[in-house]
């Protein structure tokens, strides 16, 4: 199974009387998901299985790609490792899996099944960490695949 988490891009600050929620893209946060849905889209197979915060940053985010995605609203702010490797039927899924979705839980997926633990690790704004299982006789292995940042395009 792959894993592929996509972190949205820059956002504006929340306005007077808006919610967290409904922040939208900035300029720079629309062309930094431009960038890596490019990237994302020459790479992704055909039937990946794309799941979206039903936050306004992340559904603007997904746009981008121009693929059809589902939102999934235990994605939000705040949501848990458990809630995103449900969401992904991890490591069960049949076909590849792109979550678009929030820090410091994307970094904390990541830290769990890299190393088992849930680090504190940063998912820049807009970038990707691509992660692969592989079944084994126990629970299976997980590897980096990439780990990609608009910048670096």
């Amino acid at each position: 199974m792959h894993l592929i988490l996509w972190r949205h891009a820059e956002a504006h600050d929340a306005g007077s009387g808006e919610s967290d929620l409904e922040r939208a893209l900035t300029s720079r946060g629309e062309r930094q998901a431009e960038r890596m849905a490019e990237w994302l889209d020459r790479r992704l197979a055909q039937p990946t299985r794309i799941l979206v915060s039903p936050a306004l940053r992340c559904q603007q985010t997904a746009k981008a790609l121009g693929r059809v995605s589902r939102t999934v609203a235990t994605l939000g702010p705040g949501a848990t490792v458990r809630d995103v490797l449900a969401a992904a039927d991890w490591p069960d899924a049949t076909t590849p899996v792109l979550i678009v979705g929030h820090q410091p839980t994307l970094g904390l997926v990541a830290s769990t099944l890299l190393t088992g633990a849930p680090l504190p690790w940063t998912v820049k704004k807009a970038a990707v960490w691509w992660l692969g299982h592989r079944p084994r006789v126990d629970d299976g292995e997980v590897v980096l695949q990439a780990m990609q940042s608009p910048e670096c395009l």
